[in-house]
């Protein structure tokens, strides 16, 4: 048995792939760097090579972290459906926590975290060694979008969830261009606008 498969490794391997997502969200593929990530871990900084073979190991697990912090807490949001409002407002709010993340306090801090959002999706292309786990974590996000649209009385083909996620991308995208300071709200308007034609 090796340092890093006993349980302490496992916490100390844990704490980084957590810190190194925390900066990732924050500041994007620039800010997860060995000793940025074992000050905020507060751990030496050899723990980062000794528990990460490379730099890219350590982003792979950064965006693994953080992407099925988000899968888990829309599963908890699917569980919770039976008793929430089922409504088209609440449908395209559940929607877009997913698509976009959880909506910061304040409108300009929730442009900046999807701008920095879109900035990391759009990055990761020109991460090959990335491409594997975006798949994955892309197919479980359409997974858990189809199970919610269809608890919500929704269900969709796969064209269809293509449609509706290109709507929200297009429209943050065209909102974030034109220096919009509320790109949510305009994918909110053209989401719900979508949903429901559909219901009707």
């Amino acid at each position: 048995m090796t340092a890093a498969s006993t349980p302490k490794g496992e916490r100390r391997r844990a704490a980084l792939a957590e810190a190194a997502a925390g900066l990732l969200a924050e500041g994007g593929f620039d800010a997860v760097r060995h000793r940025a990530v074992a000050e905020r871990a507060d751990l030496p900084l050899a723990s980062t090579t000794y528990y990460f073979g490379s730099l890219d190991d350590l982003v792979s697990a950064a965006v693994e972290h953080h992407s099925r912090a988000e899968l888990d807490r829309g599963r908890r949001c699917l569980e919770d459906l039976a008793t929430r409002n089922r409504g088209v407002d609440a449908l395209v709010d559940l929607v877009l926590e997913l698509l976009l993340g959880p909506q910061q306090a304040d409108r300009e801090g929730d442009a900046e975290a999807v701008l920095l959002r879109y900035e990391r999706l759009v990055a990761t292309g020109r991460r090959a060694y990335l491409r594997p786990l975006m798949r994955e974590l892309s197919g479980e996000l359409r997974e858990l979008l189809r199970e919610i649209l269809a608890r919500s009385g929704m269900s969709v083909e796969e064209t269809e969830l293509e449609h509706l996620i290109a709507l929200v991308d297009g429209a943050v995208v065209n909102a974030l261009i034109a220096v919009d300071p509320d790109p949510r709200a305009i994918a909110s308007r053209m989401l719900r606008t979508s949903l429901r034609t559909a219901a009707d």
